[in-house]
């Protein structure tokens, strides 16, 4: 089905409507960037995760929440799927950091990566784990801290900077990493600027819930972490404020408590 068939007004919808794009949710270019997120597609993204990583991820969630703006919107059609995909398929594949010993995972929809990430290859932590309370707490346990105090809540621009800014820290690195959970932040904020309805967006949860998996690196929180993360949130939000029970406040009580172990 070509783009101009997908994009056709239905149910009495403004024909100058766009869909959410590829490109407006991930960082790819060529083809796929032009062409709207359809369901077959996120689909097909989710029983990949599920079967190669065992449960949906933020890469199927982001596309899941953008197919159906674009169904709920009529410029897609539930069945047919991008042509990319039907063609060329989706993939989820794991794969082992030989130098760093890390479990790569790399998604892509045809020849286009749309998420990667490493991280250390551990068993799940029981659900019902002891605390070490000598253990200082460390960036990813801070971000799902998040999730847990304000997980529904849409993911906006200075949550997603907050979250690049926690990665960054994290991994000691001063660049975005493509496919990291900073690039799935800002696409997930760019996607919830143009949902209509709280139900379609993307929430803290979808995002950082099992964060001190999803990051290749962690670290013990510091008060220059925290003072790095609360400054990017409030940058990036008009009143200039943390949001409360977000990343920053999370990152700050985490600085507090690793000052008091090792005070």
């Amino acid at each position: 089905m070509s783009q101009r068939q997908l994009r056709r007004p239905q149910h009495d919808r403004s024909s100058d409507q766009e869909p959410v794009r590829y490109g407006d949710v991930f960082d790819v270019s060529g083809a796929l960037a032009s062409q709207p997120v359809a369901p077959r597609d996120a689909a097909a993204m989710q029983s990949a995760e599920n079967q190669v990583l065992g449960k949906m991820q933020a890469d199927a969630a982001v596309m899941n929440s953008a197919a159906a703006a674009n169904e709920k919107a009529g410029l897609v059609r539930h069945d047919p799927g991008t042509g990319m995909v039907r063609r060329e398929g989706v993939s989820v594949t794991k794969s082992r950091d030989i130098d760093f010993g890390n479990v790569v995972v790399t998604k892509a929809v045809g020849d286009q990566i749309v998420g990667q990430h490493a991280h250390q290859d551990v068993p799940p932590r029981s659900q019902t784990r002891t605390v070490d309370l000598d253990a200082n707490v460390t960036i990813g346990e801070a971000l799902e801290a998040t999730a847990m105090s304000i997980g529904d809540k849409p993911i906006d621009h200075s949550d997603a900077a907050a979250i690049e800014a926690a990665e960054m820290r994290a991994t000691g690195g001063n660049e975005r990493k493509h496919g990291g959970l900073g690039t799935m932040a800002r696409s997930a904020a760019n996607f919830n600027v143009r949902a209509e309805k709280d139900d379609d967006r993307i929430t803290i949860s979808d995002l950082v819930s099992d964060a001190t998996t999803t990051l290749p690196s962690d670290k013990a929180v510091t008060r220059e972490d925290a003072e790095g993360v609360i400054g990017a949130e409030m940058r990036n939000k008009a009143e200039a404020s943390t949001t409360p029970g977000g990343v920053g406040e999370a990152m700050a009580a985490a600085a507090r408590v690793n000052l008091n172990e090792s005070a």
